[in-house]
C-alpha cells in the first residue's frame, strides 16, 4: 500500500504535472485562429463547426512541433520537469518518420495535460467544497440516480480522498508523459546511430590527441631531462656548450607548451587555434635537439622528402620522435641510426640503437608501456606495416612503412 503512495509524496510527481498543465495553458493562444473556420462556416451544425474547430486546434498544435527548435526546447523542459534522461536531438535533417514525432508529443502533452487539469482541478475544488457543506448542509453529491448529502466527520473523510484523487490524476498525467517521453522526444535508431557516431568520432579524436601529447611532452621530457644534465656537468669547463644546452631546452619547452595548449583547449571544448602541426619538414630541428642531449645520431635521408605532404608527413615525423626517444631512453649510449626513405608507393621509416641489458633494467626513465602500442595503433591506422624488436644480439630496431596513397 505504502508503494501505492509513494509516488504522490514526490517533488518530481507534481512538477511533471506542472509541465503538463503549463503544455495545456500554451496551447490556449491558438484557440481564436482555429475558431476561424468554424466562424466563417456558420451555417453548420453546431457539432460540425465542434469537430472542425477541434481538428484545426489539433493542427496547429502539430505545426508547433515541426517549427526547428521546438523539439530541444522540449527536450531540455522534460528533462528538467519529468526528470527523464533525455540526450539532446542530434542535428541535421531527420527521416520523414521522425519529424512525426515531435507533433505527435505535442497532441498528446496538451491532450493529458488538459485532461488532468479538469479531473485533478475539479477533485481539488469538490475537496475544498466538501468541508463548507459540513458546516452549512448545503451540498449534495448524485451518483448513479441517487445523491448523498455528507455529514458529520463523512465531509472530511470525502474531501481527503478528492484531494488524494487529484494527487493520484497528477501522478497518472506524469507517468504517461514520462513513458511517452522516451518513444517520441529520445532518440529514434537513426538518430541513435547518429550519436554513436559522434561518440565513436570524439573517442577517437581523444585518443589521437591523447597520443600527440604522449609523443610531444614525453620527448621533450626526456630531451630536456639529458640536456640538463649535460649542461651541469660542462657548466663549468664549457659554458658555451651549457648555454646551446640550456637553449635547446627553451625550445623544445616552448614547442610543447604550443601542443600542451591546444590539446587542453580541445578537451576543455574551447575555441582552440590551428592545431601545431610537425612534418617531415621539422625532422632537422627534432635531430639538433637529440645532439644537443648528447646523442649521436647518424641520419640517411633518400627520396624527395619535400614531396611527402599532409596526413603521411605528420604521422611519419610523430613515429620518428616516439622511435628516437625510446632509442635515447632506453639506448645504450652508442650511435643512433635513422633511416628514411621517400618511394613513389610509400615511405619507410628504419630506427635503430644499440641495447643493453643492465641499463635497460636500471634506466632512470620511467615509462607508462603506452608508447610502441601507440606507435602499432597509429600505423594500423594508416594501413602501414609495423615492426618493433630485437635486430641482433645488442641492437633494436623500429621498422615502419606507410603506404603513399594517403600523403593527401
Amino acid at each position: 500500500m505504502f508503494r501505492g503512495i509513494r509516488p504522490l509524496l514526490r517533488g518530481s510527481t507534481y512538477s511533471g504535472a506542472l509541465f503538463a498543465y503549463g503544455g495545456a495553458l500554451a496551447s490556449l493562444p491558438l484557440v481564436p485562429f482555429a475558431l476561424l473556420p468554424a466562424m466563417l462556416w456558420r451555417d453548420a451544425p453546431y457539432g460540425v463547426q465542434a469537430a472542425v474547430s477541434l481538428l484545426a486546434w489539433a493542427a496547429l498544435i502539430g505545426a508547433v512541433g515541426v517549427v526547428p527548435g521546438t523539439r530541444r526546447v522540449l527536450v531540455a523542459s522534460a528533462r528538467r520537469l519529468l526528470k527523464v534522461p533525455l540526450p539532446d536531438p542530434v542535428s541535421g535533417k531527420r527521416p520523414g518518420a521522425d519529424r512525426w514525432r515531435t507533433p505527435l508529443w505535442l497532441l498528446l502533452h496538451v491532450a493529458l495535460g488538459w485532461c488532468g487539469a479538469l479531473v485533478s482541478g475539479l477533485l481539488v475544488l469538490i475537496g475544498i467544497a466538501l468541508p463548507g457543506n459540513w458546516l452549512r448542509g448545503e451540498l449534495r453529491l448524485s451518483l448513479a440516480g441517487s445523491s448523498w448529502e455528507p455529514t458529520g466527520g463523512w465531509g472530511w473523510v470525502a474531501a481527503f480522498g478528492c484531494l488524494l484523487l487529484a494527487a493520484a490524476g497528477c501522478a497518472l498525467v506524469t507517468g504517461a508523459l514520462r513513458w511517452l517521453a522516451p518513444r517520441l522526444l529520445g532518440p529514434s535508431p537513426a538518430e541513435r546511430l547518429a550519436l554513436a557516431a559522434e561518440r565513436e568520432l570524439l573517442l577517437a579524436e581523444r585518443n589521437r590527441l591523447a597520443q600527440e601529447l604522449h609523443d610531444s611532452i614525453g620527448h621533450t621530457l626526456t630531451a630536456a631531462t639529458i640536456q640538463a644534465a649535460v649542461a651541469g656537468e660542462v657548466l663549468a669547463a664549457d659554458p658555451a656548450a651549457a648555454r646551446a644546452a640550456m637553449r635547446s631546452i627553451e625550445e623544445s619547452a616552448r614547442s610543447a607548451l604550443e601542443d600542451l595548449d591546444y590539446v587542453l583547449g580541445v578537451l576543455r571544448e574551447e575555441e582552440a587555434g590551428t592545431a601545431p602541426t610537425r612534418s617531415l619538414a621539422d625532422l632537422p630541428e627534432l635531430l639538433d635537439r637529440l645532439r644537443h642531449a648528447g646523442a649521436v645520431v647518424e641520419p640517411e635521408l633518400s627520396g624527395d622528402l619535400t614531396q611527402v605532404q599532409g596526413t603521411l608527413s605528420r604521422a611519419a615525423y610523430r613515429i620518428l620522435q616516439e622511435g628516437l626517444t625510446n632509442a635515447l631512453r632506453h639506448g645504450a649510449g652508442g650511435p643512433i641510426e635513422l633511416r628514411v626513405t621517400a618511394a613513389a608507393d610509400g615511405l619507410e621509416l628504419d630506427v635503430v640503437n644499440g641495447t643493453d641489458a643492465g641499463a635497460t633494467r636500471a634506466g632512470a626513465f620511467p615509462t607508462s608501456g603506452h608508447g610502441l602500442p601507440g606507435l602499432a595503433e597509429r600505423v594500423r591506422l594508416l594501413h602501414g606495416e609495423f615492426e618493433a624488436g630485437p635486430d641482433g644480439p645488442r641492437r633494436w630496431r623500429l621498422a615502419v612503412r606507410l603506404p603513399a596513397r594517403l600523403a593527401a
